[in-house]
């Protein structure tokens, strides 16, 4: 209890809020995007996921730009992930939502920490949820679809192109919030 403590100290009231409400939109839109994703990714044999995971892995992109703060990609995920298994709701793989909702945002948050960088531009933006949604996409198949190599290339470049779209569109949502706060 204190370890957890600590670690939410570093945030405060409105910014543990849009933590909690882009956790929520994410899981809120994944339900709708899917299915319509499968259209596309179903006659080629592709997970919808990958397609769709774009669009709502751009709530995680855009919570980590509006937070601005080390980990908050992280603990967006895992906040989805736990809402996921304890919810049963749609998308749901046990304990191992922790896991699978985490590990994007865990992936947008190393790699801004190496580089030191935050969310400025465009490319950040993109780059985010491309991350975000390759290792969501990545890890889904190694423990559920386990596809074979083409299938597998084939997903990975639809979750890059999904994910950097995404990304693109958080970043529009994130200049429209910043103008509306000025």
């Amino acid at each position: 209890m204190e370890r957890r403590k600590k670690l939410l100290d570093g945030f405060t009231v409105y910014e543990l809020i849009i933590i909690a409400l882009t956790a929520s939109l994410g899981l809120a839109t994944k339900p709708i995007i899917v299915p319509l994703s499968h259209l596309i990714t179903g006659p080629l044999f592709i997970p919808g996921g990958s397609v769709a995971g774009g669009f709502y892995m751009m709530w995680l992109v855009l919570g980590a730009s509006l937070v601005k703060k080390k980990g908050t990609a992280t603990i967006i995920g895992i906040t989805q992930g736990i809402i996921v298994m304890i919810t049963g709701s749609f998308g749901t793989h046990g304990v191992l939502s922790i896991l699978t909702y985490g590990l994007p945002g865990f992936a947008i948050d190393v790699v801004f920490l190496i580089f030191k960088r935050n969310f400025q531009t465009p490319a950040d933006f993109f780059l985010a949820g491309v991350l975000a949604n390759i290792s969501g996409t990545y890890l889904s198949n190694l423990v559920f679809f386990r596809l074979p190599l083409l299938p597998l290339i084939i997903s990975l470049s639809t979750a890059a192109l999904s994910g950097g779209l995404g990304g693109l569109l958080a970043y529009m949502i994130y200049k429209r919030v910043k103008k509306i706060a000025e």
